[in-house]
């Protein structure tokens, strides 16, 4: 679509004169998508003839240089079937792709976790007083037997 406005012009400047050649060359689309003429891709069935385009977000686009600077589109441009989504109100392109952002997050994710364990294994005191101990297993049988068992005495120093 936008090529063969392009060739329009062409065609229309050379059988012209010269003031009506330049009218023509303004009004020709300035920033043009390409559409997608690679083999490899499969002409989906369901355009019926309708230009394939690729699927590229307008965000993606430089900001100067179009007819409609909103929307970052000329006047005429044949519209990408999911324009909806890559339209400039549609959903924002990440600033981070999200690979790096996925790394980014399990560095800091790690780091926190390993600052975790660095304070409670390597930099937490002792504490300041011994444990209480209680005689007889823990006074198993005076607190109402094996149901209620308290903390079992050890023999070993700490």
């Amino acid at each position: 679509m936008a090529t063969t406005i392009a060739l329009r012009c062409a065609v229309a400047a050379a059988s012209s004169s010269a003031g009506r050649v330049l009218a023509l060359r303004s009004a020709r689309p300035q920033n043009v998508r390409t559409v997608s003429t690679s083999t490899k891709e499969e002409v989906d069935p369901q355009l019926n003839g309708y230009p394939q385009l690729p699927f590229v977000s307008n965000q993606t686009l430089p900001a100067l240089g179009w007819q409609d600077p909103l929307l970052r589109r000329n006047f005429g441009d044949t519209l990408h079937e999911e324009d909806e989504v890559l339209s400039m109100w549609g959903p924002d392109i990440p600033p981070v792709p999200p690979m790096t952002a996925t790394l980014h997050f399990l560095l800091a994710a790690s780091a926190f976790v390993g600052f975790g364990f660095l304070v409670k294994n390597v930099m937490l005191q002792d504490a300041p007083a011994v444990r209480r101990e209680y005689p007889f297993s823990g006074l198993v049988i005076e607190l109402g037997g094996e149901e209620n068992k308290a903390r079992a005495e050890s023999t070993e120093e700490d």
